[in-house]
């Protein structure tokens, strides 16, 4: 698939003066600028993350409120009820406010929906649970801001909610004790885009502190926020780059019984960084939910024994073995119906249905489907009387927007700008991926049906050294508005030992000037005319280290390859 190649510049004098500040490589301070780094104090802040640049839980909105409500029902002996979605982070969210409770309150249990019972978020199901089982007070994690009908249901049945939410909220907001949701509109604290389980974590820091109790009460489930923070995709700067910093050392020096459970089954090596928890913990805990109960992921994470521990994310692996089975099988299904039908090849949408697809994986087919066919998809399949899905988007397309041009067809939908879920009516598919492909097709721009590459920076061959990589190393951990350097090499020429290897993937050994490196480029072999014509080419990558028999070596992990301009 040919790729779009986006050269990022850097304001030359800002570069400059920052080279003057720290006296490192200008290749490293056109990255930093990039990011807003522009003098000695930001780069010291950056490189060097503190827990004392956290801001102070007292300024989020309605803090006060559920802080004193908690304590109340401390005092009372009250039953508290911990809620929360069936992903990484509701689960997260979870387990740390359940465990940090616990230690203070005995009167304490946790609830976790069932996605296709109950669906996401607050559920009719989960109060009358609170209320046959006396508790309350609910505190729901990584959910609750849209649940308006749902907690005025729980307070006439005497049930008191505290809220803590990141999503976006609604004109009208719950009639909860206390909402805490730094989206707000009338929220002063400072930082906007904490996860779910960030929320919990500020929340527990101020319970600390009003109670008087050490602040390492909340420190100790750091490494279950960076784990959310990793796996929601959440901007990884301000807030969430220092929590996800020290999340990653906790992970590492003392980590939760379920990371380290899940780690050992993974196979990750030591020390685990912030990829780890994106590629290896978080799918097998979103595993859980996608198809079976979530509620094993929170067992998992208050596990009191590595016994224990182990035993559920057995469960949660396994979970994962048949959720990737699913999403190959389902996947595989739905690029042979897409070829077969040459109409829809040719359109700027991807609709495709059928009732037997298992829902708990079709938001990721549809991430899948992006990587052959790059437009907007839509994944449906049978969810009781009704068709039911999910859409993801290519960057830069307004997803929910197109959605919601297509209302007409619809029975409820949600979602944001890149993703999306969707419920019709069986009979109205076809009228709604017609309705979409027109609204798509009115709508996307042409450079948002061509994949982009966001380059960082031209490099040489020579700059490449071992104190340059570990400089790139010390920006981690990265996530969006953070992410992995990328670079172009120009004017690269195969020494003639490049070769494709396992049937799909490029493996080179190549040479800028008298400089010589090996590069890997997964799915790549299709590049191999490129490279082996004696022509020079142009090498987009991103710099890696290969550990073999104990030995390590600085390697190019390719993006793209094209042939260099005359």
């Amino acid at each position: 698939m040919t790729k779009r190649w986006n050269i990022l510049e850097s304001d030359t004098n800002e570069v400059s003066f920052l080279q003057g500040e720290l006296k490192i490589n200008a290749t490293l301070c056109r990255i930093l600028v990039q990011r807003g780094i522009k003098n000695f104090e930001q780069a010291k802040d950056y490189f060097r993350p503190q827990l004392s640049h956290l801001h102070n839980p007292w300024q989020m909105k309605d803090m006060a409120k559920a802080v004193n409500r908690i304590i109340k029902a401390f005092d009372g002996n009250e039953k508290i009820l911990v809620f929360g979605d069936y992903d990484v982070d509701g689960t997260t969210s979870v387990a740390s406010m359940y465990s940090f409770i616990r230690k203070l309150h005995s009167e304490v249990a946790f609830y976790i929906p069932h996605r296709y019972k109950e669906g996401y978020g607050v559920s009719k199901a989960g109060i009358d649970f609170a209320k046959e089982n006396n508790f309350s007070l609910i505190i729901a994690l990584d959910c609750g801001i849209k649940s308006v009908d749902l907690i005025n249901y729980a307070n006439t049945l005497g049930i008191d909610f505290i809220v803590c939410d990141h999503h976006l909220p609604d004109e009208i907001i719950p009639d909860a004790i206390a909402i805490l949701n730094p989206k707000q509109k009338d929220c002063d604290y400072p930082f906007k885009d904490l996860c779910g389980c960030g929320v919990g974590f500020k929340l527990m820091c101020a319970l600390c502190e009003q109670m008087g109790i050490p602040l390492e009460n909340a420190l100790d489930y750091l490494d279950l926020v960076a784990t959310a923070i990793a796996a929601d995709i959440v901007p990884m700067n301000g807030e969430n780059r220092v929590l996800a910093f020290y999340g990653l050392i906790k992970a590492n020096e003392n980590p939760n019984l379920g990371i380290k459970a899940l780690a050992t089954l993974g196979g990750a090596k030591q020390p685990l960084h912030i990829n780890d928890l994106v590629f290896m913990i978080a799918p097998r805990v979103n595993a859980a939910g996608r198809m079976d109960d979530a509620s094993k992921a929170v067992r998992l994470f208050i596990a009191a024994t590595q016994e224990e521990a182990l035993y559920y994310a057995e469960q949660l692996h396994n979970d994962n073995t048949d959720r990737k089975e699913a999403d190959t099988d389902i996947t595989a299904e739905a690029l042979t119906l897409i070829s077969e039908n040459q109409l829809w090849v040719e359109r700027r949408s991807t609709v495709v249905y059928q009732p037997h697809w298992h829902k708990g994986v079709v938001g990721i087919v549809a991430s899948r489907l992006i990587e052959h066919h790059y437009k907007p998809t839509v994944v449906l399949t049978e969810s009781g009387h009704y068709a039911a899905g999910s859409a993801r988007s290519v960057p830069g397309f307004n997803l929910y927007e197109a959605i919601h041009a297509c209302r007409e067809f619809l029975l409820a939908y949600g979602g944001h700008f890149a993703a999306a879920g969707l419920t019709l009516e069986k009979h109205n598919v076809d009228l709604f991926r017609a309705k979409f492909e027109e609204v798509v097709s009115a709508t996307i721009r042409e450079e948002h049906l061509v994949p982009e590459i966001v380059i960082n920076s031209v490099i040489s061959f020579k700059e490449i050294t071992t104190s340059f990589y570990n400089i790139l190393r010390q920006m981690e951990p990265f996530g969006p508005e953070n992410m992995t350097p990328v670079f172009i090499a120009r004017n690269v020429v195969d020494t003639g030992y490049s070769k494709i290897v396992k049937e799909n993937h490029l493996r080179l050994v190549v040479k800028q000037e008298d400089l010589t490196f090996t590069g890997i480029g997964f799915n790549m072999a299709d590049k191999l005319g490129i490279v082996k014509d004696r022509h020079p080419f142009d090498l987009v990558f991103k710099i890696d280290e290969n550990d073999w028999n104990g030995q390590k070596t600085l390697q190019l992990r390719i993006e793209d390859i094209k042939a260099s301009e005359a």
